[in-house]
């Protein structure tokens, strides 16, 4: 049996993130499956948690061996068009800044990646970028 609970893990990552973005300035935060409508030309960011794979630590059974999982954050960071990319960049250090080669209760963090501009923004309407955090969670069976 998995000794990790995936949800412990995800409210751990989106926890941190929303208490930043909580912070001065305050800008909105949408999480997966999370219906939103954005108000037009303001700031706010979208933020995607997934684990991709997973691989053995120690071989065993289902007890008295380890696993390692590993997974990515992505956040959309969205910003009025038209007007720079300066606060898009001010909001991606913040998020950077949270995740930066760091361990937050035993969830570890590489380097972050980004913000790079995404090209076609979705919705449309904004000047979107996107940081990226890998990260990885030992599971003790």
């Amino acid at each position: 049996m998995a000794a990790t609970n995936l949800n412990t893990v995800r409210s751990t990552v989106e926890g941190r993130l929303k208490t930043e973005l909580d912070g001065s300035p305050a800008i909105p935060i949408v999480f997966n499956n999370m219906p939103y409508t954005p108000t037009p030309n303001s700031s706010w960011c979208q933020c995607s948690f997934s684990f991709s794979s997973s691989s053995y630590l120690t071989q065993g059974g289902t007890s008295g061996s380890a696993n390692l999982l590993t997974g990515v954050t992505s956040v959309n960071i969205f910003t009025p068009k038209g007007v720079g990319a300066g606060a898009n960049l001010t909001i991606g250090k913040r998020i950077r800044d949270l995740y930066n080669r760091i361990n937050i209760s035993g969830v570890y963090f590489d380097p972050p990646i980004g913000p790079e501009t995404m090209t076609t923004p979705s919705p449309e309407g904004y000047y979107q970028t996107q940081v990226r955090m890998t990260f990885e969670v030992t599971e003790e069976l």
